[in-house]
């Protein structure tokens, strides 16, 4: 798909700052606490556009649509990566 990237849900997840270390995103990925599309992924799925990620720390869950998909973003930046649902 031309233009459009995908990227491993670790990264994606540091870098759009849902979880602040990548090391702590893979833990949380093995540990079956992120789901991508309702399914439990492990840290090396790709995320698209339009994917929605739940994330489980304890009681709570974080629910997001993935809107952009990008390598880098700076911190004002991150929260536009992603809409919470």
């Amino acid at each position: 798909m031309k233009g459009e990237l995908d990227l491993r849900l670790d990264k994606y997840l540091k870098v759009s700052r849902l979880i602040k270390r990548r090391s702590v995103a893979s833990e949380a990925c093995a540990a079956g606490r992120v789901e991508v599309n309702d399914k439990v992924a492990k840290a090396s799925a790709d995320v698209k556009v339009g994917d929605v990620i739940v994330i489980s720390f304890g009681d709570k869950k974080t629910r997001v649509r993935v809107t952009i998909v990008k390598e880098a973003s700076r911190k004002e930046e991150a929260v536009n990566m992603y809409e919470i649902i």
